[in-house]
């Protein structure tokens, strides 16, 4: 028997979560189990907790977490034996697929990564979905040629996970840093984190008729989308890079063809759930090499399974700062 948070449905009524003792044949079907020691939550760990499962959720019963690190228990691939730390994110795992909102997982190879030396898996799910999508956005940007001496960096949604770890890392790596924040309260945490400065959302959060404007920001890690992505376009230096990494003021995109072909601006779809392995080994060895763990530290937040369906709908109502790690054995 194992302990997990499940979401259970009947009929046309609402999902309802509950922890629960599970029998261990109740774990879907895979050729690793892993004993999961911590997992974290996300944006879509809010909706897959929801009433109405965000659309995500396939069938009930279901167990989310859509990333989780721990040890492995057993297993029939050859990568992989008792004993190893594994971390896993994406895959639909936590949708499609049971999560890691359990003591016990079953997944296949495939989906797992080996944790790095030097991080331990509290710190893996510090980092979690959030943080590797932070990771891969600065690889991206670097890949596209930023570099600290060619300007300040932006950061959306900077007190959100992706923010808090994208600040962080640029930080750490000698990026001025100007932070983007609804909420005034985090300020203290964001220049902690290491932003150089506090941009209120309303000053990008009004659309403009010019398709330009003057050349701020040398790169962008955008967690917001919609009519400020749109705004913070015409704001990005001649051949800038923008890295998108999520949604949470829209998905429209109001804007031109302006900004990609006066000035060279690249909008770079930043994708962590369907990650190729090797771009995900590079990822998460620059993690335990280049994010600074007393940065992470102070952006924890620990959780306990039970509290999930409380944090999961403040979630997403913007109320989570940080980063929400889940002791699953506490």
């Amino acid at each position: 028997m194992f302990k997990a948070l499940i979401v259970e449905k009947e009929g046309d009524g609402p999902a309802v979560a509950r922890v629960a003792e599970l029998a261990e044949d109740r774990l879907p079907s895979g050729n690793v189990t892993v004993a999961v020691e911590y997992s974290t939550l996300n944006y879509k760990d809010g909706l897959c907790l929801s009433a109405a499962g965000g659309g995500l959720v396939r069938t009930y019963p279901h167990v989310p977490g859509i990333d989780f690190a721990g040890t492995v228990e057993a297993s029939e691939d050859a990568r992989y034996a008792p004993g190893d730390r594994v971390v896993l994110t994406g895959w639909r795992v936590g949708e499609v697929h049971w999560g890691g909102y359990a003591q016990k997982a079953r997944v296949k190879a495939d989906w797992l990564v080996p944790l790095p030396d030097g991080l331990s898996t509290r710190q893996a799910m510090a980092v979690g979905t959030a943080g590797l999508t932070a990771m891969l956005a600065v690889m991206a940007l670097e890949d596209h040629g930023l570099t600290p001496d060619k300007g300040d960096v932006l950061v959306t949604g900077a007190a959100g996970g992706v923010g808090s770890v994208a600040t962080a890392l640029l930080a750490h790596l000698g990026y001025a840093v100007a932070a983007v924040t609804g909420r005034p309260e985090t300020e203290v945490y964001l220049r902690d984190l290491g932003a150089d400065r506090i941009v209120p959302r309303a000053d990008l959060a009004e659309t403009v008729k010019r398709p330009l404007e003057s050349e701020t920001w040398a790169g962008c890690v955008d967690a917001v989308g919609g009519a400020m992505l749109a705004r913070v376009l015409g704001q990005m230096r001649y051949g800038a890079s923008v890295a998108v990494v999520g949604l949470a003021g829209g998905a429209a995109l109001p804007t031109s063809v302006i900004p990609f072909i006066l000035r060279g601006v690249n909008l770079l779809g930043i994708d962590s759930v369907m990650q190729p392995y090797d771009n995900r080994l590079r990822a998460w060895d620059r993690i335990a090499r280049d994010l600074p763990m007393d940065k992470l530290e102070a952006m924890i937040r620990p959780a306990a399974l039970a509290d999930l369906p409380a944090l999961g709908a403040a979630i997403l109502k913007g109320e989570v700062q940080g980063r929400v790690v889940v002791d699953v054995n506490a």
